[in-house]
């Protein structure tokens, strides 16, 4: 019995050489790097997917909350049909006004793994979707203590063996001494145990206590140690831990989580990529013209003073008006010379005038005798009927001004007409302009075919079609111009407004075809687009793009073809910090 007790003490010291927690590392020594922590903002979650659907499945207070999208387009399904293959038997989901389904599950107060099955309808399309969904166990249940004790007993007992085989490996000083003490105490206890029987057994203890108390000084000789939490240890549970929510967020590794309601707010949608080939696009400066064939000037032919037409009123810019409406009136000026000249004329009218009217009256009444024939009385009447003309037309010159007319229909774009301004001859008082019928002018650099489809961005980045009308051969500023016709709606824009023409060219490339909101500029400055990995996650894929039209980008590196990249909302998600 005393060899037993000589070997338990003997034991004992050798555990208490090594330090009773997991102690500090020593200067130049590592246990180990830390695991990075788990993000606790997001809640338990089940995702299947097919070749038409995507469904997220969440679990929260007994209900289980299903989210359903279109796969390609990650556009949302309403009025579809969700039964649900659960513990409890087939289940039918409910739609939410938020554009989810929700469905009561007592049966997710059990914690583990639960495998569903789905059936959803959409219409014409049926598909079955298999989705697991994992409850964690209760963070603020309680811990039996005892059980609790024991184990850590072991957890303490397992890292003091494996500290020793370290050390003992490492040729710690200290532990070696320890082991030397342990060994002759054994003896000195074995001895004293058989020459001294009755050496208290209490004794013993104590010494064996006293070592144990102090290992204290074998770890680090001014580490502190951590104390346990309070309320741990006495009750037996484990501190309650955060409940989870869901939160967008940007992970460690760079990718985004966004959940499915978010996605619902950014209004988030995808395509999947094909690889396709496409003509080369070249980017060239252009403006908005009119139509020549729909549009016109109007000027004065001769000059004078400008007068309001007859309702009184110049037309203001942005007046449709109609063609041969009067728009203005020009009077002419006449010099004194000119006045002279004119009533010399006229004296000089008004007396041959007043000659042919006796010689009419006097052929009149010798015509009915017969004394002078009828065709001297006709001729007599034609000269009369000419001095007439001519005296009229002398008056209408110096009273009637000259009318300036809308040459088409459309509405006013220019105006210089201002009551009692002088105006020369050839001077534009109008621009009308029919604004359903507008041209682009384009200068390029190089000769473009006839046949290609040109496209023009505005400065607001819509985008407007275009149709090639031709190009010039002589250059302008060493370039040649060149001119499309705009097709479609051409409302709000202006005669003169500068915008930026795509047209293709005879040169093809292969890429990515992609709308220009999918490509955003990250804090670097390289181009990036978001690709869809997972149902709540993204991840930044950097790429190289070319312009392709007014609304697409080529992408000729960083994505390849069937993912699903963000077309819409792309700005929104690389602002998630």
């Amino acid at each position: 019995m005393s060899t037993r007790l000589a070997a338990a003490l003997g034991a004992v010291a050798l555990l208490a050489a090594v330090p009773a927690g997991p102690a500090r590392a020593h200067e130049g020594h590592d246990h180990g790097a830390a695991q990075p922590p788990v993000s606790k903002t997001v809640a338990p979650r089940g995702e299947a997917f097919s070749d038409a659907f995507e469904l997220v499945a969440i679990p929260r207070d007994g209900t289980l909350t299903l989210f359903l999208d279109r796969f390609r387009t990650n556009e949302p399904v309403t009025g579809a049909t969700i039964e649900v293959e659960t513990p409890e038997g087939p289940r039918t989901a409910s739609a939410t006004p938020g554009g989810g389904y929700t469905l009561t599950a007592p049966w997710l107060s059990r914690p583990g793994r639960h495998d569903l099955v789905a059936t959803v309808t959409a219409g014409d399309a049926v598909d079955v979707m298999p989705v697991t969904v994992t409850v964690p166990a209760d963070a603020g249940a309680a811990i039996p203590a005892e059980p609790a004790a024991a184990r850590a007993a072991l957890a303490r007992v397992s890292e003091a063996g494996r500290g020793v085989r370290q050390r003992l490996g490492a040729g710690d000083p200290i532990l070696v001494g320890a082991v030397a003490v342990a060994f002759l105490l054994g003896v000195l206890v074995t001895a004293l145990a058989r020459g001294r029987r009755g050496v208290p057994t209490a004794a013993l203890i104590a010494v064996g206590i006293t070592l144990v108390l102090g290992t204290a000084a074998f770890a680090h000789g001014d580490d502190d140690r951590e104390a346990p939490v309070q309320g741990a240890a006495l009750t037996g549970t484990r501190p309650a831990a955060p409940s989870a929510s869901d939160l967008a967020q940007r992970l460690p590794d760079g990718s985004v989580f966004v959940p499915k309601p978010t996605q619902r707010l950014l209004a988030l949608r995808t395509t999947m990529t094909e690889r396709g080939s496409f003509h080369r696009s070249v980017e060239l400066p252009g403006r908005i013209i009119p139509d020549p064939n729909a549009s016109g000037v109007v000027q004065s032919s001769v000059g004078g003073r400008l007068s309001p037409p007859p309702s009184g009123l110049f037309p203001r810019l942005g007046t449709r008006v109609r063609k041969g409406e009067i728009l203005a009136t020009v009077t002419p000026p006449i010099q004194a010379v000119d006045v002279s000249d004119m009533r010399q004329t006229q004296g000089d009218l008004d007396q041959q005038i007043s000659i042919v009217e006796r010689r009419v009256d006097r052929y009149r009444r010798l015509a009915l005798t017969g004394a002078v024939a009828q065709t001297q009385l006709d001729d007599a009447l034609a000269e009369l009927k000419g001095l007439q003309d001519r005296r009229t037309a002398l008056d209408r010159i110096r009273r009637e001004p000259e009318p300036l007319v809308a040459p088409v229909d459309g509405v006013v774009a220019q105006a210089a007409a201002v009551a009692g301004q002088m105006a020369t001859p050839g001077q534009m008082v109008f621009q009308v302009v029919d604004p359903s019928r507008l041209w682009v002018e384009a200068l390029s650099f190089d000769a473009l075919a006839a046949a290609q489809d040109a496209t023009a961005r505005l400065a607001d980045g819509r985008t407007l079609k275009l149709a090639y009308q031709g190009s010039g051969l002589a250059d302008r500023n060493q370039a040649i111009p060149v001119q499309f016709a705009v097709q479609g709606d051409a409302s709000g824009l202006r005669v003169g407004q500068f915008v930026t023409v795509l047209a293709g060219t005879d040169t093809e490339q292969a890429g990515l075809a992609l709308p220009r909101a999918a490509v955003v500029r990250a804090g670097n400055g390289q181009d990036v687009v978001y690709e869809h990995t997972t149902a709540e996650r993204f991840e930044a894929r950097p790429v190289r793009v070319e312009p392709l039209d007014g609304g697409r980008v080529l992408v000729a590196e960083g994505v390849g073809p069937g993912k699903r990249v963000v077309t819409q909302g792309a700005e929104l998600l690389d602002q998630v910090r």
